[in-house]
């Protein structure tokens, strides 16, 4: 099975990214690929730029990415209460190319912030609109005050129930 994981930031320290990771590195026998958003350079989008420029070789590149793989675990970043800027213009360019993009594949929807909200606004949005881009979400999971769950240093979540969600999540992908 091949996993393609992701946090939908562009933070080169993105939490959602290691927190992606993490999780899809928990299906044993997964083949993992862990994207960094910022290897997909988009224009803004617009139909006027689309027109002008085509699909541009960043969504396409990312599409490849989406087409090649089995499951997926996505991190959402919370930007004031919904999807980062960069993720949304990518994920609006990648739907023009296909809106089926997930072509429903088993999808493990994950959110975290430093604070205590968890991102759950972003979340809540991703798992409704889901079914619009034909995703089968498996699960969904929101972790709340990042540092304090998650030892950045080891790579591990250090509280046990947290652990333990994100375990469950991860074996909905190979149910």
């Amino acid at each position: 099975m091949k996993i393609i994981a992701f946090g939908a930031s562009t933070s080169f320290n993105s939490i959602n990214r290691q927190l992606a990771a993490y999780t899809a590195n928990l299906v044993e026998g997964a083949d993992v690929e862990v994207l960094d958003l910022n290897e997909f350079q988009v224009p803004l989008f617009s139909e006027d730029t689309e027109k002008e420029v085509g699909r541009p070789e960043g969504a396409k590149a990312y599409f490849a990415k989406l087409e090649s793989a089995d499951a997926f675990v996505i991190s959402l970043a919370e930007h004031n209460g919904t999807y980062s800027a960069a993720y949304k213009n990518l994920f609006d360019w990648a739907s023009r190319i296909n809106q089926q993009m997930f072509a429903h594949k088993p999808v493990v929807y994950l959110a975290t912030s430093p604070g205590p909200g968890g991102a759950q606004s972003v979340l809540a949005q991703a798992v409704g609109s889901a079914p619009f881009f034909h995703a089968d979400v498996k699960a969904s999971v929101s972790v709340p005050s990042f540092y304090d769950v998650f030892d950045v240093e080891k790579g591990e979540v250090k509280d046990a129930d947290v652990a333990a969600k994100l375990a469950e999540a991860a074996a909905t992908l190979k149910a």
